[in-house]
């Protein structure tokens, strides 16, 4: 399904030769008026290593460079088992990102747009993306890792292929990244965060992470999120069931409470709190908390007024 095949690339040649021409005619992609303002002409991600794509292995390594470049030390062989899909010749995208996560980095896919695209590498973060570098009917699905962005010129930079810094048209690129719905990805070390995405998408991607590498390797992202989104009660909620596994009760009930003054019609966080308050002894903290929870119709409803009656 996502494969780069040499045999394809010569039975295309001559397709790919005119899409080439086509798309050097096209019209550069546009940015919002607030990433006009705020983006810097030129960005460039320095210290991401180059690994040359061999058959079907373009997935491994643009990952490998991604991880290298966040400081995870893991080469394109070690990744290929966990990523190469037996019948499709490729990569693909869930696979992707749940590798990443396997290597305790958090993968965050971006929203499409070239907005995103280079705000994360004006940001210092490379961005894995999935181009088709053919026609959909004959797809030749390819990754590449954006590294550097020229708007003056028009220009993109990506480790690509065989190529290192290997540069393209903005036109060009997104003729064959539109084939791909834009599909990016960045990874990133937990606490660091995505220049360019919304809150709830961050609060999904921390938690896959979570999921797999546990709680304590997703607190410091869940941190992250609530300095930068203080008023996203999910996260509070989120970052106060960590710091309860992880054993820390009073940070957990300050977090669930942060969650109640965000969303007073989160039941699951009054819930939460007032247990946590039980679990300290602070009863009658805990009983207005439950009673809060219990007074909010939901799937919480009949979990507050059994904890009630077990006072």
């Amino acid at each position: 399904m996502r494969l780069y095949s040499r045999a394809q690339n010569v039975r295309l040649a001559g397709v790919l030769s005119l899409l080439m021409l086509l798309s050097g005619c096209a019209v550069p992609p546009r940015l919002s008026s607030d990433a006009e303002t705020r983006l810097p002409d030129r960005a460039y991600v320095t210290g991401v290593p180059f690994y040359s794509q061999r058959d079907y292995q373009c997935g491994p390594a643009s990952l490998a460079m991604a991880l290298n470049a966040s400081g995870v030390e893991v080469t394109v062989d070690q990744l290929i088992p966990q990523l190469f899909v037996p019948g499709r010749e490729g990569s693909v995208q869930p696979e992707m990102m749940a590798a990443v996560r396997r290597h305790q980095r958090i993968s965050y896919p971006l929203d499409g747009s070239f907005d995103a695209l280079l705000s994360e590498v004006d940001a210092g973060h490379p961005v894995v993306v999935l181009q088709n570098l053919s026609l959909p009917l004959w797809p030749l699905w390819h990754y590449a890792v954006v590294i550097g962005y020229d708007r003056a010129r028009e220009k993109l930079v990506l480790h690509s292929g065989e190529q290192p810094r290997q540069v393209t048209d903005l036109s060009r690129f997104d003729a064959t990244w539109a084939r791909s719905d834009r599909w990016a990805m960045v990874a990133l070390p937990p606490g660091q965060l995505p220049q360019s995405i919304s809150a709830q998408q961050a609060t999904d991607s921390i938690a896959a992470f979570e999921s797999t590498a546990g709680v304590e390797a997703a607190l410091p992202a869940w941190q992250a999120l609530v300095a930068r989104w203080p008023d996203h009660a999910m996260a509070w909620f989120a970052l106060g069931n960590a710091l309860h596994a992880s054993g820390n009760l009073q940070a957990a009930a300050d977090a669930f409470e942060q969650a109640t003054k965000q969303d007073a019609s989160l039941a699951a966080a009054w819930l939460n709190l007032g247990l946590t308050q039980r679990g300290l002894g602070q009863q009658q903290q805990a009983i207005d908390s439950l009673r809060r929870a219990a007074s909010l119709p939901g799937q919480w409803q009949a979990l507050a007024e059994k904890a009630l009656a077990e006072r």
